[in-house]
């Protein structure tokens, strides 16, 4: 399995049986056009795009890729019926706690502590469903688990007891998610991570710039903590 984090919580999984985009939020994604990465290379033979949520800096260009890719997009049911009236065509819905099953894996969709809402031209903000973690359950590949825009909270120990994921995807930027020390915490705490991916900063000046205070966290633990350049490509078997 590679994983290329394409910055922001942007996400590109290749597996034997798919290709999947997490979240990507990529045209005004500057780290992603500084790395000199295109959106036609990274959604070259996409056949998935999951969605945590309905922010803006998530959904990103889903409308546009799976138009041009042809790929499924997988939501929760608020955002699924919305990117329906924006025109996408093949759309797989649930919401938290169920499972949609794909040839070669499956999505459950967790809690997540955050909100989700896009504001239209008139000025009037739209829910669009409850925010949500995403576990990736492969037929032959390690269980990933990408916790989507999310604070610490106890029921991760409950995440970890069901799927037992052996990589995590952690936002860890601050203002809008956890930072990285309770970050680091979650971790440590809750799960068994064999590797762990920090997200979610580096993108806005708002948010933490680099992920120093999640790899200070996490100095001892067990897990290996990847801290990838955008655009950089990691194996996993």
């Amino acid at each position: 399995m590679k994983v290329t984090w394409l910055g922001h919580a942007a996400f590109r999984i290749e597996t034997a049986k798919a290709t999947i985009l997490i979240d990507p939020f990529l045209t005004y994604n500057q780290s992603f056009s500084d790395a000199g990465l295109t959106i036609a290379d990274v959604s070259k033979g996409v056949t998935h795009i999951l969605l945590t949520h309905g922010h803006a800096d998530h959904v990103g260009d889903t409308a546009a890729i799976a138009k041009e890719a042809g790929a499924t997009v997988l939501a929760n049911a608020d955002l699924a019926a919305w990117l329906g009236g924006k025109g996408v065509e093949k759309l797989e819905s649930g919401n938290t706690g169920g499972t949609v099953h794909f040839d070669g894996f499956t999505v459950t969709f967790t809690n997540a502590l955050h909100s989700s809402a896009q504001q239209t031209e008139d000025g009037v903000s739209h829910a669009l469903g409850n925010p949500n973690g995403l576990v990736l359950h492969f037929d032959d590949e390690p269980t990933l688990y990408h916790m989507g825009d999310t604070d610490i909270f106890g029921d991760m120990a409950l995440i970890n007891e069901l799927h037992q994921p052996e990589i995590g995807i952690v936002p860890i930027g601050d203002r809008y998610t956890m930072g990285g020390a309770v970050a680091a915490l979650a971790c440590q705490r809750f799960f068994n991570f064999k590797t762990a991916i920090p997200c979610h900063y580096g993108t806005f000046p708002v948010i933490d710039a680099t992920a120093d205070k999640f790899v200070a966290g996490m100095e001892g633990a067990a897990t290996k903590v990847a801290v990838a350049k955008v655009g950089e490509v990691l194996t996993f078997s």
